[in-house]
């Protein structure tokens, strides 16, 4: 009974309606009681510490390095406070580095920090965003994804898994989690969905506390780990769902909604808050706070003031590199704004010796530098850091894996949405056909932030402990009863009882999971595979019960209307076998109830609980369990062909789509892919190409020409460009200059080449630099924009390096100011 109490109170909350049955909404920003209470003993101790600091002692505590660009002598020798692994990072690059190896790193990275020339050694903290389990680790159990666990509405499970998180983390010799994410997603667009728990604040709140009392606990287990509350504040609220975009809500918007898990989290403790990449502009009040990494309204005043906060906040990866005015290794904003560390991946040399400029400059007053470096140390000595190795878990393989408990989550998350018909639960003894690219795909299963930061460039290898859901049903069924086919094809249907497809998204974690304003919430429109294999076997007198695997509700009547039992099974993680537990009824049946509106209309975003004509498929709160008939029946699956609303942007290769216009480099007689590997460096006789970043976190493609070769964005066959970018388009694209070219440059779509070498030439050293060539210049020169199959290509016939993020074309961007003109006919 209590979990529809909290749901009914989410819903009027949201709606900002009043009732008897839910809390009042708060009016002002709530002062939080800590767990972890203040010691003034510490404080005289941390006092003294600082007292004896210099200030290069006092900036290296406030910067955090990522391991691949600071060594251990590093951090003795720049006093660093902290180091991180950022997704799709290991000791020595190694992927399938053991728990001993992690362990022998952080041991070395602390006795380091112990032998520096301070005069009270202060021991360095490693994060880590160990977000569903120790994700990046070979051999760790992985969780359902929190979209999963909201599904559950079990907040013990939740604490119970942040516990074995804890312990699988200090099994590789961590201390430091970034996690839990707190977001209360307002539109399933944002790529980030599947990191929330819920769009119900209540909900967000139940578990916010939960997951921080075990995974950090009182800091008297060796399975304790510092958490983290992320991201300060409003991530899940930007406008189109857009990553790292703006948010729009007002005060009592943000205050009610998107500040409720924060209440339950730092009540319980939480010592660390990580700052959100977006910004907030309150319109209705006429308050632009502006992004969150410089606003000293939210960071200090409300977060540390208000509400009492006393532990350290720390930026996101470059996340100063944002703020107006600043750089990735320069922001005296971003610390004057309360930011205590810093976390500057790569560019921390830099970032330390232009803060000590600030602070001698008094750009940044001293006793901010004080404050920041008091708040560090005293997580640090509360969390009673020692030597990693010096911890019974440190270097155990074992205590990577929690594989009953996560086995269990995945029972409790799966939703029963349709079962018209009865075809579940599946009986033993019967024909199975198992169809779809998700059945046997481990990569699949977990979704992002698995092993890599998007999750990617995985292989079933790299799970070496887990299972598939096929490998489930297998189990239920007997190997001589199932029969799997990726794609259903030349699969005679009549010679098995049933067929299960299980189908799904691909992986994706921040930026590269946005649908953008030109896609819709059409799950075939993206993954036309999953509904051609399920025409394959449908309606052909045998039941169809569909699993879908995905990180949010997605619009898929066309795959509900296909099949008779339609699962969520969200991102379950590597215990496939708890999906098969559940479709054969080994357990309690379907326990999982909605944690997020399923939308009825392709286009229907945002849709959230309490909303004006909420009208959702699905509401939150809806789930079947056997022994219960479905009457779904049959659902409308019409869709607008051009999208929702109007669009003027057609993407070629940018963060949201990758796979449409992949990538290739060319040189001579070679052409290579590049991938999805973020980590890959291609190098081909005249050039190399790697990842780096040009508006957000590895977002664009590094190339560095020693002589005549192309990056070129390449399809299959060619495609007609859409009517609707192509009216007084232009080919858009970012770029970086780093190094002017020596030889000719020139840019082409479809064929038709044009000549910009002096153009880059003057760009080099001007940073960000955003391109617009009206395609009437391709267009005169021979292209035929019906029939393209190379939308974008960079050809240099000798030495150049830039680089290349966000392309597309644009509607209506040829008559912008900044468009070029074409260059003289060749």
């Amino acid at each position: 009974m209590h979990k529809k109490i909290y749901l009914i109170a989410a819903a009027l909350l949201s709606a900002g309606a009043a009732a008897a049955t839910a809390p009042a909404p708060l009016a002002d920003w709530p002062h939080i009681r800590s767990a972890v209470r203040p010691d003034a003993a510490l404080e005289a101790k941390i006092a003294r510490i600082i007292a004896g600091m210099t200030l290069a002692q006092k900036i290296g505590q406030m910067t955090q390095a990522e391991i691949k660009t600071a060594t251990p002598e590093q951090v003795r020798q720049y006093y660093l406070g902290s180091v991180l692994n950022g997704g799709g990072s290991w000791p020595g690059n190694d992927k399938h580095a053991s728990a001993a190896k992690w362990v022998a790193l952080a041991d070395r990275y602390y006795e380091a920090s112990m032998s520096t020339d301070m005069a009270v050694k202060v021991p360095v903290i490693w994060g880590i965003d160990a977000i569903h389990g120790n994700s990046n680790v070979l051999g760790a159990t992985l969780f359902p994804h929190n979209i999963g666990l909201g599904a559950a509405h079990d907040a013990r499970l939740v604490g119970r898994i942040g516990a074995a998180v804890g312990q699988a983390v200090r099994a590789t010799g961590i201390n430091w989690v970034f996690a839990p994410t707190l977001a209360v997603v307002r539109d399933d667009r944002w790529g980030r969905t599947y990191e929330s728990f819920s769009e119900e604040p209540a909900l967000v709140k139940e578990y916010g506390g939960a997951y921080v009392r075990g995974l950090q606990g009182s800091f008297r287990s060796d399975a304790n780990v510092v958490a983290t509350a992320k991201h300060f504040m409003g991530d899940g609220g930007t406008d189109q769902g857009k990553d790292q975009g703006v948010n729009k809500s007002t005060l009592s918007q943000m205050i009610n909604i998107h500040g409720a898990g924060y209440y339950s989290a730092l009540a319980a403790g939480a010592q660390t808050v990580m700052a959100s990449y977006n910004s907030w502009d309150d319109a209705g009040e006429g308050v632009n706070y502006g992004k969150m990494h410089g606003s000293k309204a939210m960071l200090t005043e409300v977060l540390k003031n208000k509400m009492g906060f006393d532990g350290f906040v720390v930026s996101d990866w470059n996340g100063i590199g944002q703020v107006p005015g600043c750089s990735n290794d320069s922001c005296a904003q971003a610390i004057n704004a309360g930011i205590d560390m810093v976390m500057v991946p790569d560019d921390w040399k830099a970032f330390i010796a232009n803060t000590i400029k600030q602070v001698e400059s008094g750009e940044i007053p001293m006793a901010r530098i004080d404050d920041a470096v008091t708040r560090i140390l005293r997580v640090k000595l509360r969390a009673g850091l020692k030597k990693p190795s010096d911890n019974k878990y440190a270097g155990k393989q074992e205590a990577l894996q929690a594989r009953a408990l996560a086995r269990q989550a995945v029972r409790e998350s799966l939703v029963l949405l349709k079962n018209d018909g009865a075809a579940l639960p599946l009986k033993r003894g019967k024909r199975i056909l198992v169809v779809g690219k998700s059945a046997a795909n481990m990569s699949n299963q977990t979704g992002g932030w698995s092993l890599t930061w998007q999750g990617t460039d995985n292989k079933d290898s790299d799970f070496p402990v887990g299972d598939t859901i096929l490998a489930g049903i297998v189990a239920e069924a007997g190997a001589a009863n199932v029969q799997y086919s990726a794609d259903g094809a030349g699969v005679d249907v009549a010679g098995f009882d049933a067929v299960v497809a299980v189908v799904g998204e691909t992986p994706y974690a921040e930026g590269a999971g946005d649908i953008g304003p030109s896609g819709t919430l059409r799950h075939s429109g993206r993954y036309p595979e999953d509904l051609a294999v399920l025409e394959q076997v449908a309606r052909k007198g045998k039941p169809v019960i569909t699993v879908l695997v995905a990180g949010r509700p997605l619009y898929v009547n066309d795959l509900i209307n296909l099949s008779d039992s339609f699962v969520m099974a969200w991102l379950p993680g590597t215990e496939g076998k708890g999906v098969s537990d559940v479709l054969f009824n080994d357990h309690a049946g379907f326990s999982g109830k909605l944690s997020f509106s399923w939308p009825k209309s392709v286009c229907q975003t945002p849709l959230n609980a309490g909303d004006r004509d909420y009208a959702p498929l699905f509401a939150t709160g809806y789930g079947l369990k056997y022994g219960s008939k479905s009457k779904v029946g049959q659902l409308d699956a019409s869709y607008p062909e051009g999208g929702c609303g109007v669009t003027t942007s057609y993407p070629v290769f940018n963060q949201a789509d990758r796979a449409t216009w992949p990538l290739y480099i060319v040189s001579g007689a070679q052409r290579e892919a590049l991938g999805a590997d973020l980590n890959r460096v291609i190098t081909l006789p005249a050039v190399k190409v790697e990842t780096t970043q040009v508006n957000t976190q590895q977002d664009g493609k590094l190339v560095t020409w020693s002589g005549a070769a192309s990056l070129e964005a390449h399809g299959a066959k060619a495609a007609a460009l859409p009517a609707f970018a192509t009216t007084d388009g232009a080919l858009q694209f970012d770029t970086i200059v780093t190094a002017a070219p020596k030889a000719g440059v020139s840019v082409a779509l479809g064929g038709a080449q044009l000549d910009f070498g002096a153009l880059f030439a003057a760009m080099a050293g001007k940073g960000k630099q955003t391109i617009k060539i009206p395609l009437a210049c391709f267009v005169a020169k021979g292209a035929d924009l019906a029939h393209v199959d190379t939308p974008f290509r960079v050809t240099s016939t000798g030495a150049f390096t830039a680089a290349f993020a966000n392309i597309q074309i644009v509607g209506g961007a040829a008559k912008d100011k900044d468009a070029l003109t074409c260059p003289a006919q060749q």
